[in-house]
């Protein structure tokens, strides 16, 4: 906790409260179209919470939130929150499959969803699919479903009318039922190091794994964050396009909240879309963090012409840009301290950023110092040992925001976390001589899609799954829009055919759109070490393969 900070409110029901009384006309939450207040956002909040309580949620139950970013899951957030329960946020592209995983692994009491179908998203025919025998329950109230045994019941806002599900229509008369006195008494029983998010993250298995996040956790890290780091008052505007599902998400709209500022953001990005509010809501922070949201708003043509000179802080992360990027952003708003980041879901979001007193060279070609609050090392894979200045290793960190283990996995949580408390990121990373880290790619096989975390073991399973395969194997391949994309290398059973076209194919439905392999190409024979695959190889072939091609066509 920073200095100065002890007597702020530590848990995420707790600060929105101390908000709204604070500064209830004040904006809290605005969209494009929509815009809440303090008080607004809180009154919405109480009638979530005593709806989820009439709906038989428990304190310490657990609420889950498959939508995508729209006032109703802020709402429902805090909600969960100030009933004593904590939220699941759900990746609003989950495949059925996917979310039948989780719904069932996270124990989700109460599932909160939408018919509001943006983007071609139907939330219902997928839960659906996950769960085929949702259509045919008799009580949308008390839920039976195989497969999700604690699950009791399903709300959908928008129009309704969904068997085994409960309308939006209904939920007034629910909140109805429940007392303020009930409801005080529920916010009363919160305690900071009650669970407050469960927040899933891709890992080296096939399945994700539960982050559980204390309210203490989120709500430090977002204050060292705001009113430490980035020097955020009441009078800051926090713009933030990434999914309201994200860690990367939650994080900056806590921050924001915690000094009563305002929530900027967006349902899905779109650049013209952006630049439009970041002017017209007069926008002083920005959270666009990744390559493919930074280049969509520097190649829009209103870019030039857009006033962003009141954005005094941008969470650009230069230092991990192409130079194209970094420097039309650099050159476009001089005014403006672009700083770079480093996190994990596991640590509640940012572990490090830049200081805003740091150069600007600094600020465009680093990740920052650790927040108040977190010890952070470089170890050598190979030997455990730290490392020297610019020397390459896995991050390890240790503070306030980290998570308590991963949901109902005590085994992935003690190979995350040693005995002295460190977490072991999976992470490559340097720190120069000022202490400065620098991000290197990971030593996990995992992939980084667009900014989302992807597990080759979980595309694997899928593709092994199909008749004809007998080993696939997955890998990254450059791309210069997601950075990189999924590349299916198969050997395939003796006798047995199958096409790319048909392999792809077998995934829909299965996982979801991003981790679709992009590429398949068929192997008779696999690289090998003295025991394992080198996918080093396979990676550097497919890598070759897409230069030589893009060469032929320039």
């Amino acid at each position: 906790m920073t200095e100065g900070h002890s007597a702020l409110p530590l848990t995420l029901s707790a600060l929105l409260e101390t908000a709204a009384a604070a500064r209830p006309g004040d904006d809290a939450l605005v969209f494009p179209d929509s815009r809440q207040s303090y008080a607004t956002l809180y009154a919405n909040a109480r009638r979530w919470a005593k709806t989820f309580i009439a709906l038989g949620v428990q304190s310490k139950d657990h609420v889950g939130l498959l939508m995508t970013t729209q006032p109703e899951f802020v709402e429902a957030l805090f909600g969960a929150a100030l009933a004593g329960a904590a939220c699941v946020p759900i990746n609003a592209r989950y495949a059925p499959a996917e979310l039948a995983y989780l719904i069932e692994n996270a124990d989700i009491a109460t599932l909160v969803t939408t018919d509001k179908v943006a983007d071609a998203v139907d939330f219902i025919a997928r839960l659906n699919e996950a769960f085929p025998d949702l259509p045919y329950q008799d009580d949308a109230r008390r839920l039976s479903v195989v497969g999700a045994p604690r699950l009791a019941n399903i709300v959908v806002t928008g129009d309704g009318g969904h068997r085994g599900c409960i309308a939006e229509s209904a939920l007034d008369g629910l909140a109805a039922q429940i007392g303020d006195e009930e409801l005080e008494a529920r916010i009363a029983g919160v305690r900071p190091d009650d669970l407050g998010l469960i927040l899933y993250t891709s890992g080296t298995t096939s399945n994700p794994k539960g982050c559980m996040i204390p309210h203490r956790a989120i709500v430090s890290n977002s204050r060292a964050l705001g009113r430490g780091r980035y020097e955020m008052t009441a009078d800051d505007r926090f713009w933030s396009p990434l999914p309201i599902f994200h860690i990367a998400g939650i994080l900056p709209m806590v921050a924001v909240f915690d000094v009563g500022g305002a929530y900027l953001t967006i349902p899905h990005f779109e650049a013209g879309l952006a630049l439009d509010m970041l002017e017209r809501e007069k926008a002083t922070a920005t959270y666009p963090s990744f390559v493919t949201i930074m280049q969509d708003l520097i190649s829009h043509p209103n870019f030039p012409s857009t006033d962003l000179s009141r954005v005094r802080l941008m969470n650009s992360n230069l230092g991990v840009q192409p130079a194209a990027i970094k420097d039309a952003i650099v050159r476009a708003m001089p005014h403006t301290k672009q700083v770079g980041t480093y996190g994990l879901t596991e640590a509640s979001g940012t572990v490090c950023t830049s200081r805003l007193s740091d150069d600007e060279e600094t600020r465009t070609s680093r990740l920052g110092v650790p927040l108040d609050g977190w010890d952070l090392k470089i170890v050598s894979i190979e030997t455990g040992e730290a490392c020297g200045a610019d020397e390459r290793g896995e991050i390890c960190i240790r503070g306030p925001g980290m998570l308590t283990g991963y949901y109902k996995d005590p085994e992935k949580t003690a190979e995350a976390i040693d005995a002295d408390g460190w977490l072991h990121t999976g992470d490559l990373g340097s720190l120069d001589a000022a202490g400065q880290i620098m991000f290197h790619g990971r030593t996990k096989d995992m992939l980084k899609v667009g900014g989302e975390n992807v597990a080759a073991a979980e595309i694997e399973s899928v593709l092994n799954a199909h008749p004809a395969v007998e080993l696939a194997q997955i890998v990254g391949a450059p791309d210069a829009r997601y950075e990189e994309v999924a590349a299916a290398f198969v050997k395939l059973k003796q006798g047995e055919t199958a096409s790319p076209d048909a392999l792809i194919e077998h995934c829909r439905g299965k996982l979801a759109r991003f981790k679709i392999p992009r590429y398949v190409r068929f192997v008779d024979a696999w690289p090998m070490s003295t025991s394992k695959i080198q996918k080093f190889k396979l990676k550097a072939q497919i890598a070759e393969e897409l230069n030589a091609a893009s060469e032929d066509v320039a």
